[in-house]
């Protein structure tokens, strides 16, 4: 895992800071998600009532998308900062589901920082933009503005 120090990351406003590996998205994973949630919706787990929709089968949850946040990023380039203590969620200025994610899909994500601001001495706030690439697919999955804060 590549860091960085505050400094470095206070430079980068408005840089790409990574992507990450290109992650599995299948039916098992759909159907954990979907008994974590309880959305059991027919176009994410019935395979053959989902096969009669224009997506021609099940698809992924959006939120499930959303939620590949943390694993995307840990498994990309991107810097981390270096001595971070602990990393929580703040929230979204913006998330839009652009293309859905077809069960046995391959997604990565894109990783740009648009902010990053000291809110307290050692307290970060770090925004980025995230965007879910589907492999082999002009059009994302999702992009949304992602609000972080971590502790040095």
């Amino acid at each position: 895992m590549a860091t960085a120090t505050i400094d470095e990351l206070m430079t980068m406003q408005g840089q790409h800071l990574g992507t990450s590996e290109w992650v599995l998205v299948d039916q098992a994973m759909i159907d954990k998600f979907a008994d974590a949630t309880g959305d059991h919706q027919f176009i994410h787990v019935n395979p053959e009532a989902a096969k009669m929709t224009p997506f021609g089968g099940t698809i992924a949850h959006g939120f499930l998308t959303l939620s590949l946040f943390p694993m995307l990023f840990e498994k990309s380039d991107a810097p981390h900062p270096a001595g971070i203590r602990m990393g929580i969620n703040y929230g979204g200025n913006k998330v839009r589901f652009l293309a859905p994610v077809r069960s046995g899909k391959r997604v990565r994500g894109q990783f740009r920082q648009i902010e990053l601001v000291e809110k307290r001495p050692g307290q970060y706030q770090q925004t980025l933009e995230f965007t879910v690439e589907i492999e082999g697919e002009d059009k994302p999955a999702l992009i949304a503005e992602w609000i972080s804060q971590f502790f040095v």
